[in-house]
């Protein structure tokens, strides 16, 4: 297949092309990078880039600022705008094409659904939006430019080609620059504690199971709209550190109160919301057609991930 992927430069974007190359498929890469594999593009507007699409069997667009910041009024807005005027653009772009790709797999985000610790949320009984006590109003942003992505997929005219949203949970894998490449760091300098009491839930998903779920999706073509891509058992922060720290033999985990929190998101120009909210996410779709998660544990996730980077600690450094 020929597979286009829009902003596909980040660590979730490698992590991609690494999977389906190794499938045998043909992956271009469109974004604003200037290298020679790079198809360039400005996010907003159609273009040369466009003409990739027309004959390609499936696109999946990822375009989207960093959430890995201050969330300040002018990031905020960034945020929103690279999600929705590039998913409008590329919704601009298969309607113009003479054969359009089959599908249409937009990144989206676990993020969507309310701060919780009472029950997971899926496909069909989570909690989206609405009030989130003992919280920062700004949290509401996040979910505000989720709903915002995915409410211009929708509106997006492309009659020929199916539609779904991937609301993903964080994507682990060994690659440097990435959000695991964060938690071993931590973890390694003992800081690997339960932040603001650690009962915060995280959701995740490896990396393999990742674009195994993508697979999937390009494959099924009567699955459309919202999937959550998780690993079956999210866990409190406070269970993910412990087990991360079991898997690289360090017995220390300092732990962080919220403030301590604060004062580290500050210093390393990122923001609590990341840190703190409780996303409880389970993956009700992908159970209800069979798939079977490679790495359903995070224990042994954590595990697989910590040999595989000691095994080659030359993995690809990612981009900032």
């Amino acid at each position: 297949m020929k597979v286009v992927v829009p902003g596909g430069t980040g660590q979730v974007g490698t992590v991609l092309q690494r999977g389906l190359r190794a499938r045998g498929h043909e992956v271009v890469v469109i974004g604003r990078r200037v290298q020679s594999d790079v198809v360039q593009w400005d996010g907003e507007t159609l273009g040369p880039w466009a003409k990739e699409l027309d004959g390609a069997d499936v696109v999946i667009n990822l375009a989207g600022r960093s959430v890995n910041c201050r969330y300040t009024a002018e990031n905020l807005t960034q945020m929103m705008d690279s999600r929705v005027l590039s998913t409008r653009v590329v919704g601009e772009a298969i309607a113009q094409c003479v054969s359009p790709p089959a599908v249409w797999l937009q990144m989206s985000t676990a993020t969507i659904y309310a701060h919780r610790f009472d029950a997971p949320n899926d496909e069909l009984t989570g909690v989206i939006g609405g009030s989130e006590p003992d919280v920062p109003a700004y949290w509401k942003k996040s979910i505000d430019i989720a709903q915002a992505w995915e409410q211009t997929l929708a509106e997006a005219h492309t009659p020929h080609t199916r539609k779904v949203a991937l609301r993903s949970a964080m994507v682990m894998s060994p690659d440097r620059g990435g959000i695991f490449d964060m938690l071993l760091l931590l973890t390694r300098m003992g800081l690997g504690g339960p932040i603001g009491g650690g009962q915060q839930w995280v959701s995740w998903i490896h990396e393999h199971d990742f674009v195994r779920a993508v697979a999937l999706l390009v494959e099924r073509d009567d699955i459309a709209g919202a999937v959550n891509l998780a690993a079956p058992s999210p866990l409190p922060q406070r269970e993910l550190m412990a087990a991360l720290r079991s898997a690289c033999g360090q017995p220390v985990g300092l732990a962080a109160t919220r403030w301590m929190a604060e004062i580290g998101a500050f210093l390393l120009r990122t923001d609590t919301e990341l840190l703190l909210k409780s996303r409880r996410v389970v993956p009700a779709r992908l159970g209800a057609v069979g798939f079977s998660f490679e790495h359903p544990t995070w224990a042994e996730a954590a595990a697989e991930l910590v040999a595989r980077r000691r095994d080659a600690p030359l993995v690809r450094r990612l981009s900032t």
